[in-house]
């Protein structure tokens, strides 16, 4: 498993929500940003610089927000 170090935190607006970014930088250089929404669903945006990971999750978060809005949406419809 590859050691990461915490190395920027923030928050993102999307819509009326505010979700914390976390980014870690790896052992190989790379950054990781992520957003955990529970221990077992985390978005996960990397980039060979902080600034790319985090132009990359905040571009790429709202996608991801919103499909698991739509996925929550017709599970409830189905049931």
């Amino acid at each position: 498993m590859i050691s990461e170090s915490l190395v920027h935190k923030g928050t993102v607006q999307v819509g009326d929500d505010t979700y914390e970014v976390l980014v870690f930088l790896r052992q190989d250089g790379r950054h990781i940003a992520k957003t955990f929404f529970d221990r077992e669903d985390v978005i996960i945006n990397d980039g060979l610089s902080l600034e790319e990971a985090l132009d990359r999750h905040h571009r790429l978060l709202p996608l991801a927000i919103d499909s698991r809005r739509i996925v929550e949406d017709f599970r409830q419809r189905t049931v």
